[in-house]
């Protein structure tokens, strides 16, 4: 499936002239709308976070290693009277190295988000407004120390959202609630022994007494509901900002009530304008997803939990460049 999205993005400028008329000077303020000429700006930044312990004689003991995690972020937003156009390409991916154990992923991710939007008036908050969400991951993904059998691969699962609604924000580029009481969510699992396992919802394989496939398990599941998000960012003191992202969704047809959540925190600390610091926090929870508990370690045999809360903490500092 292909997705060709053009963005763009323009902002306003407002000046005054003044004219000298007969023997009085009257300043006559003549403002520009420069909404009505197409502009747009784009805005890439990228860098590391790294973390490292070592120790030489530490008589508490401990292990050496080093962490690190790269990330960058790419924007586009076009703006012409009272529409706009903004998308966003966020990317991460994190390992950690410790002492003589294999190298192991700590984040991975793909996203691109588009929404488009268009105002009745100047003064209305509220925006009539459509929205692509795209995720997925660019590397396998492993239940460590067992780096045989990877339990996800890029595009197994990839997320993809896609709908309508309306969106409030006195301002739009820090303040966002959106409403989608009709949204599409597909859930993409392009790995044959994912789908067969039925991993990440989708339905799974069909056997014989043999253990031969009858019927191959689907590599996507699709599902129509009602999507809520909210984003927000705040100074909460001098160089300290604060980004919260939170995403609601619950299927029409499927377990209605049942909400998937997914929310991100974010606090940014400035150093300078090249080192920062960040903690986050990522909570999730999707009731497709589901976990499984060991019945019999040495056939390796196990049985499905349900659904968990699944949550992780980043603490880090590090380079960042804008460009």
């Amino acid at each position: 499936m292909k997705y060709y999205i053009l963005i763009l993005f323009c902002f306003s400028i407002q000046f005054a002239i003044a004219q000298p008329d007969s023997l009085f000077i009257k300043k006559k303020l003549v403002v520009i709308d420069s909404t009505a000429t197409p502009r747009w700006v784009n805005k890439n930044k990228a860098g590391i976070d790294l973390n490292e312990v070592a120790f030489v004689n530490w008589s508490s003991g401990g292990s050496n290693s080093i962490s690190a995690i790269f990330h960058g972020k790419s924007s586009l937003v076009y703006t012409y009277h009272d529409f706009i156009w903004n998308s966003t390409l966020n990317t991460r991916y994190g390992i950690n190295q410790q002492e003589s154990e294999p190298l192991k992923k700590t984040d991975d991710l793909f996203e691109l988000n588009s929404s488009v939007g268009y105002k009745r008036s100047k003064k209305s908050k509220w925006y009539y407004s459509a929205r692509l969400n795209f995720k997925t991951q660019f590397a396998n993904g492993y239940s460590y120390p067992d780096t045989s059998n990877p339990i996800s691969r890029f595009m197994a699962p990839g997320y993809m959202f896609f709908g309508g609604g309306m969106e409030y924000g006195k301002d739009i580029k820090k303040l966002s609630i959106y409403i989608s009481p009709l949204t599409f969510k597909a859930t993409f699992v392009l790995d044959d022994n994912l789908a067969n396992s039925g991993a990440f919802g989708v339905t799974p394989a069909v056997y014989d007494d043999e253990g031969n496939i009858l019927i191959p398990g689907d590599k996507v599941r699709e599902e129509l509901g009602i999507l809520v998000t909210n984003y927000y960012e705040a100074e909460l003191a001098k160089n300290v900002t604060l980004k919260s992202t939170a995403s609601f969704y619950t299927d029409y047809l499927n377990s209605f009530g049942n909400i998937d959540v997914d929310w991100e925190v974010f606090i940014g600390f400035k150093v300078n304008n090249f080192i920062k610091a960040s903690l986050g926090s990522h909570l999730k929870y999707d009731n497709d997803v589901k976990t499984q508990v060991v019945i019999n370690e040495d056939e390796d045999e196990y049985a499905e939990a349900g659904a968990k809360v699944q949550w992780r903490q980043l603490l880090g500092i590090g380079f960042v460049v804008d460009f």
